[in-house]
């Protein structure tokens, strides 16, 4: 009986919070345990900061402090020849807010973290709202946004990276989508292709999910404005980059990294690789991770097709795409919150122990690989 006035001031805070904030809240705490694995793993000589600003982080950082032709001089192509294009590659949406961020008076790289960590508390309510049109149990959405907050290779969504703002641009897109917000699915597609080229994913959905409400349910005009919006950032950023440099930014993919559409040729060699036991443990591990997200996107049928639609493409493109399958992982980052929505809605079932042990398992499992892919696998993640 003791116990009874502390439940029940707990019930009672529970209902005051707002659920968003419990996402929030719920987002910051797994990343808190992210990024605090990755500094326990962080080796002696470098610091977390290294860690968060690293790889793509440096190119995000020079066209932050520079511009794209400043930050070309001395960039190198894929062979190694002088390549002063190659920034093109990179999308101006994160070192445009990083820039604004610093006029704050905080340094480049900590605004970059800054705007990281900002898109993903924008992004947690979205991940809420998604899991509720699959199933309104409050838990759901709560192991969503947990279990995506840890997925593999979720120590970017905390890094110089542009991970955290295509997934709050993305989930609020998909929401759009599936409330009928065509204004918000739009814009939100736009602001994607402004960020990654994944967006041709979601472009793809929301063109085909208006398209499909217009002509289904007559449902006017307003369906059309995402038509409109959508595929204007990612063209919009195509163009600019001709106009600059000459080439389109498939050409500078391609002779920047080697990354072009091989129908999952390379996806394949490194599978078998992994499979005949000639890769190291980090191919091992991130063939795991693609082979598990091939299933959840069937499994993630029963979704609302246009969920479905989204989590297989991304899924999609992972695999066709060759040149750099050592970043396959990061690509499915993208999918996540679609791919696990069903293991969330399923592990809601689950007794409140069981819950806990899975997803606190998840969380630590997930935050390990990730720190493992930064701090021992020595190439690009």
């Amino acid at each position: 009986m003791l116990d009874a006035p502390r439940h029940t001031a707990r019930v009672e805070l529970a209902r005051r919070v707002p659920l968003w904030a419990w996402a929030i809240a719920v987002y910051l705490a797994v990343r808190a345990v992210g990024v605090g694995v990755l500094a326990v793993m962080t080796p002696e000589g470098e610091t977390l900061l290294d860690q968060l600003t690293a790889w793509d982080g440096h190119w995000y950082l020079g066209i932050a402090e520079h511009g794209y032709t400043g930050h070309g001089e001395g960039t190198v192509d894929a062979d190694g020849e002088p390549y002063p294009s190659a920034p093109f590659a990179f999308f101006p949406l994160l070192p445009s807010a990083m820039s604004i961020v610093a006029t704050l008076g905080l340094p480049l790289d900590l605004a970059g973290i800054a705007v990281a960590t900002a898109a993903g508390i924008v992004a947690a309510p979205a991940l809420l709202r998604l899991a509720g049109h699959v199933d309104p149990r409050p838990t759901v959405g709560l192991l969503l946004v947990a279990l995506t907050a840890s997925a593999p290779m979720s120590s970017t969504l905390s890094m110089v990276y542009t991970e955290a703002p295509f997934l709050a641009c993305a989930c609020w897109a998909l929401v759009g989508v599936v409330e009928h917000r065509w204004a918000l699915a739009g814009t939100c597609t736009l602001l994607a292709g402004l960020t990654r080229s994944t967006a041709v994913v979601l472009i793809a959905v929301v063109v085909a999910a208006a398209l499909w409400r217009t002509w289904r349910h007559r449902a006017g005009w307003a369906p059309l404005s995402a038509v409109v919006l959508a595929p204007l950032g990612l063209l919009g950023w195509w163009g600019t980059v001709h106009v600059w440099t000459g080439h389109t930014w498939q050409e500078i993919e391609l002779r920047g990294w080697g990354v072009a559409w091989d129908w999952g040729a390379d996806t394949w060699a490194w599978i078998t690789r992994a499979v005949a036991g000639e890769a190291q443990p980090y191919h091992v591990l991130a063939v795991a991770v693609l082979l598990a997200a091939a299933v959840l996107a069937v499994a993630g049928a029963r979704l609302p097709w246009p969920l479905a639609l989204y989590g297989a493409g991304v899924v999609t493109l992972a695999v066709g795409s060759g040149g750099l399958p050592q970043i396959t992982p990061r690509v499915l980052l993208a999918a996540a919150p679609v791919l696990l929505l069903p293991v969330a809605a399923g592990l809601a079932h689950r007794r409140p122990a069981t819950i806990a042990a899975v997803t606190g398992v998840w969380i630590v499992g997930g935050s390990w690989y990730s720190a493992y892919a930064l701090t021992v696998w020595p190439y690009a993640i």
